[in-house]
């Protein structure tokens, strides 16, 4: 794992000061080593986080044997011994860097097809006066670029991105990043919360040169789906069984202790117990609770951990720990981000990087087999005439009743059927409908902020709750929940893993029997048969949790404080965004008990954090 940044100009040009500065930011991402690239058209640098190949021969920039190419990467290819059979030079080197670049070096760049693993990397072709980017299949691995008069720059994280002058010096809020960020609570690909600034699409690369860019998919998870569905319950077990051992296998080839995140959920206790089926020696895991039982899983993570015998580490998180991170997110994750599970995940992250340099977690697994309540409102959205036909009359009622019941009404609330899976993802995390930001910003958002997935030239036809996981797999895992991990985890200079990421679970997963998935209302089905093939069933008899904090309860005591600063009438009024008005009755409403609202009040004091950081920046 480490931090990449560079620039390549049409024209002559080299300036290394700027370059040195862009991985001065990320150095966090690569303690372990620092190297640089110049020519009169390109500047590439890397910061090294050793965990494959230990030795300096696997530094970089890291230059092929023909001495064409020279790369920067980021990530992990996981079947780098399994292809590195095609490399028709002698390999220097026993990681997967040196694999990657002579594949691309001798191949092209449509080699990126033979890689599965999470990865972010260019390579430069010094003869061609080329650059190339390339990013995994999921997007696990993050990149964010500007192209502008004849200009590429380009790097792992924002805060290194506007280490280059010209990019720091000219920068332009994006109006429309702000109106999605307060509908989803992260800003989703290609924007950020620059004009001219973006993400960089998951699943393609991109060559840059004198011509212009031109970008290229070669993978995009609608176009994996296929007619067939696996619907035969013990074929599809035993398949996922088989897959998801291989994926873990794989992901724990390191040369660095390593370890897992246990929360005692399903999908981290799944990952934990075929890692332990695998491992000689007790696996490391790691699980933060808190004192309040309705958010406290360590008592599970700790009961599944004696039962498969790992070397378990807990810790117990308080108000003060959240406090002295919640400062940090916006630092941290360079534009407005309102996932509040940043805080444990930081949490977690610095506690098992004392013990380890990598870990495996079990992101995915929501996204791939329906385990969210989002899930089964698209499908009460589908199936129930009675509810499509009088919902708004019924979220009129609802909104006249105690808060659990408006939270419905919104739900009901929607003003265009093609953004239902965006609406839905909103309301259940509890942030503002389209409606309501028409009501909440001054300025009126273009519609570009309004996510919708298009299930018209698919192989199949899609149900709703298969819509709204296709929503969540595009959108939600890709640009909140993995920037999340990708952050929190990399302020640490730890190395995280997704097993249920491989993209060959994810293509299973899309093809199997939505009932396999959310069959009548349990969620998650055929996981968790195969989990209980690991662990006791009975230690999942309980609500799923989620890793969140007491956000609802500490917004009224212990970080009231800060929705007093950062929603104040002064701080509302200095950066001009949102309405006062609108402000005062939703903090008046949360006072009087409607404490569904309170990511809504989160979302805001996060926006208005980030302004005052933005202009002292």
């Amino acid at each position: 794992m480490c931090g990449i940044a560079g620039y390549y100009s049409v024209k002559p040009f080299r300036d290394e000061q700027s370059l040195k500065r862009m991985s001065d930011a990320i150095a966090h991402r690569g303690p372990d080593a620092e190297g640089f690239y110049f020519d009169e058209h390109c500047g590439l640098s890397h910061r090294r986080l050793s965990v494959i190949d230990l030795s300096q021969a696997a530094n970089q920039p890291m230059h092929s044997a023909s001495g064409r190419h020279v790369t920067i990467f980021n990530g992990e290819v996981f079947n780098f011994g399994e292809i590195s059979s095609s490399v028709k030079s002698k390999l220097k080197t026993h990681g997967d860097t040196e694999v990657v670049l002579e594949l691309i070096s001798q191949q092209g760049a449509e080699a990126v097809n033979q890689f599965n693993g999470m990865y972010a990397f260019a390579v430069y072709d010094k003869q061609e006066k080329s650059l190339y980017v390339f990013r995994d299949r999921l997007g696990v691995k993050p990149i964010y670029y500007s192209w502008n008069n004849g200009v590429f720059v380009f790097a792992s994280e924002l805060k290194s991105l506007l280490q280059f002058p010209s990019l720091r010096a000219n920068r332009k809020i994006n109006r429309t990043a702000i109106a999605q960020y307060l509908h989803l609570g992260y800003i989703a690909e290609p924007h950020t919360i620059y004009e001219g600034i973006y993400k960089f699409p998951a699943g393609a690369y991109a060559k840059i040169d004198a011509n212009g860019m031109s970008i290229h998919s070669y993978w995009k998870p609608e176009e994996k789906i296929t007619q067939h569905i696996e619907s035969d319950f013990t074929k599809a077990k035993s398949q996922l069984n088989e897959l998801l051992r291989d994926s873990v296998r794989m992901r724990m080839i390191s040369d660095v202790p390593f370890g897992t995140f246990l929360s005692g959920g399903i999908d981290s206790s799944m990952v934990t117990a075929i890692a332990q089926s695998v491992s000689a020696d007790p696996v490391k895991t790691f699980s933060i609770g808190f004192k309040e039982a309705d958010y406290n899983e360590s008592i599970h993570a700790k009961k599944i951990s004696q039962h498969l015998h790992t070397e378990h580490y807990e810790m117990m998180v308080t108000y003060n720990d959240a406090l002295e991170l919640a400062s940090q997110i916006v630092s941290q994750y360079d534009e407005p981000y309102a996932d509040s599970s940043a805080i444990p995940t930081m949490l977690v992250s610095k506690m098992a990087r004392q013990h380890v340099t990598m870990t495996l977690s079990g992101d995915g697994g929501d996204e791939l087999f329906m385990g969210y309540g989002a899930h089964k409102w698209a499908e009460r959205f589908q199936k129930s005439a009675l509810l499509n036909s009088f919902r708004l009359p019924l979220s009129g009622v609802l909104s006249m009743l105690p808060s659990k019941y408006k939270r419905v009404a919104a739900l009901l609330n929607y003003s265009d059927r093609n953004y239902l899976p965006a609406h839905i993802f909103s309301q259940e995390q509890y942030f503002f409908s389209s409606n309501e930001i028409t009501e909440l910003l001054i300025e009126n958002p273009s519609d570009e902020y309004r996510i919708a997935v298009d299930v018209s030239t698919l192989n199949r036809k899609l149900s709703a709750k298969e819509s709204q996981a296709l929503f969540d797999l595009k959108y939600y895992l890709k640009d909140d929940l993995l920037v999340k991990v990708d952050r929190a985890s990399m302020k640490y200079s730890l190395e995280v893993r997704t097993p249920f990421l491989d993209y060959r679970v994810v293509e299973f997963a899309m093809n199997l029997d939505e009932n396999l998935k959310l069959k009548k209302d349990v969620s998650k089905f055929l996981l968790k048969e195969l989990l209980f093939d690991y662990v006791p069933r009975e230690y999942f008899n309980r609500p799923k949790q989620g890793f969140a904090i007491p956000l609802k309860h500490w917004l009224k005591k212990e970080l009231k404080h800060l929705v007093d600063f950062y929603l104040s009438d002064e701080m509302i009024q200095k950066h001009g965004l949102v309405n006062l008005s609108v402000i005062k009755k939703l903090l008046k409403r949360f006072a009087a008990g409607e404490e569904f609202l309170y990511n809504r009040i989160w979302n805001l004091v996060i926006l208005h954090q980030w302004m005052e950081m933005e202009l002292k920046n």
